[in-house]
């Protein structure tokens, strides 16, 4: 069935309602799949009581989140419409009603219609029943646009008005937006340094589209969001078309961070956006780490995963709050180009706090750890861990091991380090193709 003819033959019968104009409107992003829209618009305001319809809003809006502010009405009343126009909603909405099809081979019927659920059956003015094939019909009828139907989800609000066009705004939530930082990091050929740089991935699946906005980013774990009037601290006049500022501005804000973005952005229904969140910062002072990990009582060959670190300092290049996302990491090639050589995802990284990167595991590193003895019913264990270097220069490898419970070091291979109540940690230098054995024996206290 041709759906946008079964539309067509009733929009014209929604067009008597006046429709709003947006003027100015800012929108606010935060991890948790939601977004703040604050909308200035020009409206028509009845004298006395009276409808209002604003449409646009998101498909996905959390209607209990509007605010309303207008010095030209105050509201009384509102409802959320999403009853929209589909073939199928049509169809339902004029069960028992008479209605006129056209088939593929341009065939007309018309009757009474008893049932669309699967083929659409008619009744004929003599009483006679019609089946018809719904990949049959390429057109439908109808006299009219059913009561409750829309085209767009709408607010429709009753209002007490002064009378005349005015400005209100009007804030609200909704579900269907997301965006995530994502880094791009280059590192140099003796992985001390590298350039850094922060992208911004929107996705708008809230069922509208928000043209020529205002864009903020909310970076933080926000436990619990209420519709608040003061989230913007900004009058939204101040958007100018000239102020064409590719990058963010960010600032504290509460507990959280805010990124403003400093030229309006059109934020398309069903479309991922990518922004600059800052140009490419060089990075100095980036150590490569190794690390040989117990991970629980399993023993065995094991992985030695390689790490980049870094300080985010202003000294350092950086001294920027990050938001958290996907760090991928590249290398330049010494015979040209840069290659792929892992990605890790970091939290969000105040300022003056260390960025650790895991690349994957080394390929010329190799760790094993052995339980070598247990006494006392398995009170007493002991272990050997073996480290061996194929590499052609001298690594530095962190022995970790996890000790849960209540815990005494009876013996053990002198450099230990307790960490934690959980942890403890040996540095072991390693030269090329050499091993060095770690032993240990604890006993824990149960």
């Amino acid at each position: 069935m041709n759906r946008s003819n079964i539309i067509a033959a009733v929009l014209f019968s929604i067009f008597h309602f006046p429709f709003s104009i947006r003027a100015e409107i800012a929108v606010t992003i935060y991890n948790q799949d939601l977004a703040l829209v604050r909308e200035m618009r020009d409206l028509d305001f009845p004298k006395g009581t009276g409808e209002v319809r604003f449409v646009d809003v998101a498909a996905r809006i959390i209607p209990t989140s509007v605010a309303f502010s207008s010095d030209r009405a105050a509201m009384l009343e509102q409802n959320y419409e999403y009853d929209l126009v589909s073939s199928d909603r049509l169809l339902q909405k004029f069960l028992d009603a008479e209605v006129e099809l056209t088939t593929q081979d341009n065939r007309q019927f018309s009757g009474v219609l008893l049932s669309s659920a699967g083929d659409v059956v008619l009744q004929d003015r003599d009483g006679s029943i019609r089946s018809i094939s719904r990949g049959q019909i390429v057109n439908v009828r109808f006299p009219t646009l059913p009561e409750g139907l829309i085209t767009r989800p709408t607010l429709v609000w009753l209002v007490e008005g002064k009378g005349g066009k005015g400005k209100a705004e009007i804030s609200y939530l909704t579900n269907g937006m997301t965006w995530e930082a994502e880094y791009v990091a280059v590192s140099r050929e003796d992985d001390r340094s590298l350039n850094l740089t922060g992208w911004v991935n929107i996705n708008n699946n809230s069922g509208t589209t928000y043209r020529n906005a205002k864009l903020k980013l909310m970076a933080g774990d926000v436990q619990v969001i209420k519709p608040r009037r003061d989230v913007f601290t900004e009058d939204l006049r101040v958007m100018s078309a000239g102020s064409a500022l590719p990058q963010f501005k960010e600032q504290d804000f509460f507990e959280y961070h805010l990124y403003t973005l400093g030229r309006p952005a059109t934020l398309a229904d069903n479309q991922i956006k990518q922004l600059a969140l800052f140009p490419s910062a060089s990075v100095g002072k980036v150590k490569k780490e190794y690390r040989f990990e117990s991970g629980g009582w399993r023993s065995g060959d094991r992985k030695v995963k390689v790490f980049l670190s870094f300080d985010n300092s202003e000294p350092n290049g950086l001294g920027i709050a990050l938001p958290k996302g996907k760090v991928r990491l590249y290398k330049d090639n010494p015979n040209g180009g840069q290659e792929f050589i892992g990605e890790d995802l970091i939290d969000h990284t105040p300022r003056n706090e260390k960025v650790r990167v895991s690349t994957g595991s080394a390929f010329d590193i190799v760790g094993e750890r052995n339980q070598i003895d247990t006494k006392r019913g398995g009170r007493e264990q002991a272990f050997e861990i073996k480290i061996r270097n194929r590499k052609k220069e001298t690594v530095t490898v962190t022995v970790a091991e996890s000790l849960h419970g209540d815990w005494s070091m009876l013996e053990a291979t002198p450099g230990w380090v307790k960490k934690s109540a959980t942890l403890v940690e040996w540095e072991v230098s390693v030269k090329p193709d050499e091993e060095q054995v770690i032993t240990y024996r604890v006993l824990f206290n149960y």
